[in-house]
């Protein structure tokens, strides 16, 4: 379960900021984006923790400048420094996760940090969209965006409540 809200997150930040950058017209960078988005999922599959550090950073660097500097829609650039903290603080906790003592805890422990980092994530996205609603650049893009992670939340309380009833 982790692991695929670790994935999911890497390729939401790094979707989400190749896609602001694309937007804008710089294809060349939303590029670049799209291949450490691909190491990052390397690291993943090798384990190497330390690079979720160098994704955190890359996330709110890249973030930063399209949001300051080059005035780029905030929903996208939101959305990819969200998606990079998520990652970074799940590629940690599944560290932590191996030495939990019994699959019960494991799996309660895993069920509470999923819990908290969605909250974070759905205040982020609201942050993310009142942004983009101030600024006029609410659009269809940024709707499907909202869908997708609004069904998935969905799915998981869904699948957190048939769990609990069992």
């Amino acid at each position: 379960m982790t692991l695929f809200a670790l994935l999911l997150s890497v390729a939401m930040g790094i979707g989400s900021l190749a896609w602001g950058y694309a937007q804008a017209g710089l294809m060349s960078f939303a590029r670049w984006i799209v291949i450490f988005g691909a190491l990052w999922l390397i690291a993943i599959w090798r384990r190497w923790r330390w690079f979720s550090y160098v994704g955190l950073a890359f996330n709110f660097l890249a973030a930063a400048l399209g949001l300051w500097m080059l005035d780029f829609a905030p929903g996208w650039m939101f959305a990819g420094a969200i998606g990079g903290l998520l990652a970074w603080d799940l590629t940690d906790f599944r560290y932590r996760l191996r030495f939990a003592a019994s699959d019960e805890e494991r799996h309660a422990v895993e069920t509470r940090h999923l819990r908290r980092i969605s909250l974070l994530a759905l205040v982020g996205f609201g942050l993310a969209s009142l942004a983009m609603i101030i600024k006029f650049q609410f659009n269809f893009e940024w709707a499907l965006l909202l869908t997708i992670v609004s069904a998935l939340g969905i799915i998981q309380l869904v699948n957190w409540f048939r769990k609990r009833t069992y």
